[in-house]
């Protein structure tokens, strides 16, 4: 195998699950979180990625499970790269998949991000071969019996749904902070100014936000604008009107943070097509 190559998609049997399917040899992601999980079945080569704090490795016939906000990285693991399919199923698909299997209340937590399961890879591999050219009721089924299986490997968590701290639990001045950026996509502050307006010094804060949240502040604003760019993205806006109004310099600038979190620039995210 050669070269590289991403599609991202959706099929209308599947709501609030994307799909991905990729081989990558030079790309890398930047350290980043989804809302959402990230099921990943590895056809080819090896992934690696650091995540919870350890460099994580995953071969051929192995899956990645990602829990939502966990702070992870991705590139290949060796030369050839890697090939792989992924679902991104949101926080409220896989609690009512658990909640149909009789699971314990609360949100489904993946303790181990590399797991080794023949029968769980072939239900993800068939569940999403047909996302690409299935109709819809051995989709949606293929898919619920693949996310069951993987179910089997999670725990129920209350009160958390991502990784690192929710708002509400952070420290008084990084709360402020995070508020402070959300509401300054387009102008933020320096880290000087940022730490002026909670009441801190600038490397107290550093640390202690990037503790609460696994970023510094400039990388976790990025974070925040790609996740905008991606709903003006769903709403049919261009690329290049997309990036002003989410706060990056230039549609070079945008596509550059994009692709390096989401694995497609944003004209091919806009341009995916739905599957019937």
């Amino acid at each position: 195998m050669s070269g590289e190559a991403a599609h991202y998609w959706s099929h209308p049997a599947l709501p609030g699950v994307d799909l991905l399917r990729a081989r990558f040899v030079t790309h890398r992601y930047n350290r980043h979180a989804h809302d959402t999980y990230a099921l990943a079945l590895i056809e080819y080569g090896v992934e690696q990625f650091e995540y919870g704090g350890s460099l994580e490795r995953a071969g051929a016939g192995s899956i990645g499970l990602v829990n939502p906000g966990v702070i992870h990285t991705g590139e290949a693991g060796v030369p050839e790269g890697w090939a792989y399919r992924v679902l991104y199923p949101t926080v409220e698909v896989m609690r009512d998949i658990a909640a149909d299997l009789g699971a314990p209340s609360g949100t489904p937590y993946f303790p181990e991000p590399v797991i080794t399961d023949p029968e769980a890879a072939r239900l993800l591999r068939a569940a999403h071969r047909s996302g690409e050219q299935g109709d819809a009721l051995a989709t949606s089924s293929l898919f619920r019996q693949a996310a069951a299986s993987l179910l089997r490997f999670a725990r129920p968590r209350t009160g958390v749904d991502a990784g690192g701290t929710p708002p509400g639990r952070m420290p008084r001045a990084v709360r402020a902070a995070w508020e402070i950026l959300h509401e300054s996509l387009l102008d933020p502050p320096s880290l000087d100014e940022l730490a002026a307006a909670v009441g801190v010094g600038a490397f107290p804060l550093l640390r202690a936000f990037k503790e609460a949240t696994g970023l510094p502040p400039h990388a976790y604003l990025n974070q925040v604008r790609v996740r905008h760019a991606r709903r003006l993205l769903d709403e049919g806006l261009r690329p290049a009107e997309v990036a002003s109004r989410a706060g990056f310099a230039d549609q070079a600038h945008l596509t550059r943070h994009f692709k390096r979190t989401v694995g497609v620039p944003p004209g091919a995210y806009r341009q995916r097509h739905v599957l019937a």
